[in-house]
């Protein structure tokens, strides 16, 4: 099965001098887990709840004040929309992610997440995770 067939095709993004107030809000209204961060029409990062978190809220800075591009994360990876899904969970088991960005020779045309393969493919879904998450013994 490939990227393109599981991935979800309606990509919302931010600019990256937008505030953080300004991604809540569109987390809010458009109810998703993630930005594309872009910058002149490129993908230039990611924003997930957890970075505002982090990034923002428990480093107290003010989200009317500060950019999107002070708390995203820019070593992006990516997939291509002709790869398998199991390339796609090979990539975030390998680099401890949950999404990824499609992309094809215009830019970013996706995204594919753990829930997106798991709801196509709970076979895959249930390995990755036997596979990503260690066990942790009790004695």
């Amino acid at each position: 099965m490939l990227v393109k067939e599981v991935m979800t095709k309606k990509v919302v993004t931010i600019e990256h001098d937008k505030t953080v107030l300004d991604a809540c809000n569109l987390y809010r209204d458009k109810k998703i887990g993630c930005l594309i961060v872009i910058e002149n029409g490129n993908c230039v990062g990611i924003v997930t709840e957890r970075d505002i978190i982090e990034r923002t809220i428990c480093a107290r800075r003010d989200p009317e004040k500060t950019r999107v591009r002070e708390i995203m994360s820019t070593n992006l990876k990516t997939i291509h929309a002709l790869d398998s899904i199991e390339k796609a969970l090979a990539v975030m088991r390998d680099n401890n992610i949950k999404k990824l960005p499609v992309i094809v020779k215009e830019g970013v045309v996706g995204i594919i997440t753990v829930t997106d393969i798991s709801r196509a493919r709970p076979d895959l879904s249930k390995r990755f995770i036997e596979s990503w998450v260690k066990p942790v013994w009790r004695d």
